[in-house]
Order: structure tokens, then C-alpha cells, then sequence
């Protein structure tokens, strides 16, 4: 699989060879093969070791199209392969789309933001109004909770099956 680190015009070839085990997965980017170790992981943030060095990632802002990370104090964006978030999917499930997600299922536009971060929600509440194609959608709750975090800005554009909300 090919991506691109940010504005650079290097376009980088990886691939996940095999898991190793545990939290170890054996990785190739550019032809050389590295092992990647998860130590720690949350919703947006982890530690790993790459090779034998020592990692912090946080995820700043997650979309269809890219992903905006802070690695080790410098902010670095990837441009998504349309197979990255399946690969991130199998080796870690907090990348996937989990219970705790929010996700839209159609492209618009962020017209209203209902909750905020830390109300009680139930099932089916409305919790951000989308506008798409002159028509404003609801998109609902899936389950009872709390609201962690809100990742749609109102104004913005969020693409189907972007993260909206996480609840806990």
C-alpha cells in the first residue's frame, strides 16, 4: 500500500506482513521490515516501540481522507489509502469504527451541535443536525451513555462514516 506523509512528495510503500503475537506486529515500509509493539492505548493516544525505540501518538483529528497526528512532539499528517483504515482496524479495534463511535452515514455539512462533552444521552437522541443535499438529518445516538467527546466542528464538512461523537 502506498501513502503520503504530508506535503512531502516522497509517496511511501508499506505493508503489514504478519502479527507476531500479542501486541507485536511485523511491519515493511519502503522494503525494510520493522516490528512494531503496542504498549499502551486509549480512544485517541498511544505508546509503541519501533524496533527498539520508544514512541508517543496522539490523534488530533481523524476524516475520510487523512489523519493529523502528534508523534513524538511533531505534528505529521497522513494521507489515507483507501485499505489504511482496514489494516488499522485488525491490528488495533480502537481505530475501528467501535461502540463507543459515533459515526455519520452520509456526507454534509455540520449544521447544529445538540450534546455537549459530558451530558447524560440516551438511545436515539440527536445529537449533531447534518445538511446534505438541501435536507438536514439527524444523526442519533446508538446507544445510552455519556458524551466524551464531540469531533464535528459546526460549519464544517464531514464525510460518511466519519467519527462525530465518542460516548462511554
Amino acid at each position: 500500500m502506498e501513502f503520503k506523509v504530508g506535503d512531502q512528495a516522497t509517496v511511501l510503500d508499506g505493508e503489514l506482513i504478519r502479527t507476531l503475537g500479542g501486541e507485536s506486529i511485523l511491519i515493511k515500509i519502503n522494503g525494510i521490515e520493522h516490528n512494531v509493539r503496542l504498549l499502551k492505548s486509549s480512544t485517541d493516544e498511544m505508546e509503541f516501540m519501533l524496533d527498539h525505540s520508544f514512541h508517543y501518538a496522539k490523534i488530533l483529528d481523524w476524516s475520510s481522507s487523512e489523519i493529523k497526528t502528534i508523534i513524538d512532539g511533531q505534528v505529521l499528517t497522513v494521507k489515507k489509502h483507501s485499505k489504511l483504515t482496514e489494516i488499522l482496524e485488525k491490528f488495533h479495534p480502537s481505530f475501528s469504527k467501535g461502540e463507543n463511535n459515533l459515526t455519520s452515514q452520509i456526507p454534509g455539512r455540520v449544521v447544529s451541535i445538540l450534546a455537549k462533552a459530558g451530558s447524560s444521552i440516551k438511545k436515539g437522541d440527536a445529537i449533531v443536525i447534518l445538511e446534505s443535499m438541501k435536507m438536514q438529518v439527524a444523526v442519533k445516538a446508538h446507544r445510552d451513555g455519556n458524551i466524551k467527546e464531540i469531533r464535528a466542528k459546526e460549519g464544517s464538512t464531514v464525510a460518511r462514516y466519519d467519527t462525530i461523537a465518542i460516548i462511554e
